[in-house]
Formats: C-alpha cells, structure tokens, sequence
C-alpha cells in the first residue's frame, strides 16, 4: 500500500534539496526561497504541474512505475533513493535491469550543464536514458521507443530508415562499432543477460549481424570522428567524447566539432532548430 503523505514529504524535500544551478536552471532575481518550484519540478519530470502538485499534497492519483521513473531521474535521486519512492508508492522495488537504467544523478548534474551541446546519457545495451534539446535535434528523440527497439544497435541492423543520420560509405564501419561494442558488453554480462537476449534476436534477425558477430570485432582506444547527416543542415564532422560510469555500465556521450571548421558553426546552430 502506498504511504501517500510520507511520499508527499520525501518529494517536498527532495524538490527543497534541490537549487537551480543543480539542474542547469538560472536562479534568476526573483526567487525567494531556496530549492526549485513545483512547476519547475514537474517540467523536469515531463508531466503537468497539477499531477506533481496533488502528488505533494498529498491527494494525488497512484503514480505508475513509468511516473515514478520520470520523478527519480527528474530529482536527481540516487538509487536508494529511487528504491525508496517506490517503496513509498507501493511498488515492488526495480529488478536489477531496471536498476540500471536509472542516472546517477552525478551524471545527471554533468548532462544539465551541457545544455547547449549535443549530449546523451546510454546505457550498455545502446539504449539512450536522457538527452539534450541538441542531442535530439542531432539524432531525433530516442528515449521513446519500447521493446528491443530502444536499443540503437537494434534498431541500426533491422530498420533501414535509422541508418539515414549516416553517409553510406560510412555504414560499414558504424555496423563493425556496433557490433563490437555489443561484444565488449557481452564479455561482461554474460550468457543470461539482456545482452544476450539482444544478440540472440539480432543474430536471427540480421545476417549482417551475425555475420560481423563471428568476426568477434574489437572496439579501439578512441571514438574516432563520425559523419552526421542533418536533414536542415547537411553533413558534420563531429567527435564523440564518453564519459563511462562503470558502476551502472552507462556512458555519457557528448558530440563535438574542431573550433573553426565548418562543422563546428554548424553545430551551434542546433539549440535554434526545431526538433526531430
């Protein structure tokens, strides 16, 4: 059973805990108290300023896993912390997997001080957790899929259209990246693992794949510059730094451009475009 008014109090003070600058928010001239608004809040968690509200009050509805995802990642909540607004909404605690797709809100501090540059946070199946505004107008939203498609390795062997943010000549080697990448996973992971499960469907669904699977690829010491194909703004030459967090196996993904090129003005115009 859910303990409605001890989760009103933990997400009063979570929200309370919290300063503007935590969240790459400007504090701005007019704020009086310490901590973030409600309205804030809830547009960090992508849900109405009313839901959040009764939630606080406590006189809300019963929030799905899915809401008290959002809610965790959007107050930056540790993993024990996520573990206890569960239990305070009574829902059984997230299985391991589930775990893992949890931020750490130390990455999540680094991803809201990147708001102007294209950045992501991916876990070890390929599947992207949070971006940027400019991370999606790059690559278009990628946290909404369901199923094996959340993965992008899934989704870049058996759906065609995804291949399109990449020049064709470059295709080849991107397949090798990520079937190498999948590999490094798989070493570490296991045969009874999601990964696992990954391959397992990917090797029957994409000869490509399996046929790269064999070759046992191996990723090397540096991401090497891609190409990017942006339908507004043509080709761009970006490098990928990552930032891994072993404990949780995700990385943060963070695009960039050499100063000076081409690629580098292009790239700055993103934050001013629609999104995908």
């Amino acid at each position: 059973m859910a303990d409605r008014a001890a989760l009103a109090a933990f997400l009063r003070a979570r929200r309370e805990a919290l300063q503007p600058e935590d969240v790459g928010l400007p504090r701005g001239r007019r704020r009086r108290t310490g901590g973030l608004r409600r309205e804030e809040v809830a547009a960090l968690c992508d849900m109405s300023v009313d839901y959040y509200s009764r939630l606080e009050q406590p006189r809300g509805p019963h929030p799905s896993e899915q809401m008290l995802t959002a809610m965790a990642r959007g107050l930056r909540l540790s993993l024990e912390e996520r573990d206890l607004l569960f239990q305070l909404a009574g829902h059984a605690l997230p299985s391991r997997a589930r775990r893992g797709d949890h931020v750490a809100p130390g990455t999540m501090r680094i991803l809201d001080r990147l708001q102007d540059t294209p950045a992501q946070v991916m876990n070890h199946l390929g599947e992207t957790l949070s971006q940027t505004r400019p991370a999606v107008a790059l690559l278009g939203d990628q946290t909404t899929y369901t199923g094996l498609a959340r993965s992008s390795h899934y989704r870049w062997f058996t759906d065609p259209a995804t291949r399109l943010i990449h020049p064709e000549s470059d295709h080849a080697e991107q397949s090798r990246l990520m079937v190498a990448d999948l590999h490094s996973a798989f070493s570490r992971e296991g045969g009874d693992s999601r990964v696992a499960s990954l391959v397992e469907a990917l090797n029957e669904q994409s000869p490509e794949f399996a046929g790269l699977w064999r070759q046992r690829p191996v990723l090397g010491p540096y991401c090497a510059s891609k190409r990017f194909v942006h339908p507004q703004i043509g080709t761009l030459e970006l490098h990928c730094q990552t930032l891994i967090d072993p404990d949780q196996s995700q990385r943060l993904v963070v695009y960039t451009a050499t100063p000076g090129t081409e690629s580098h003005t292009d790239l700055r115009l993103l934050s001013l475009l629609p999104v995908l």
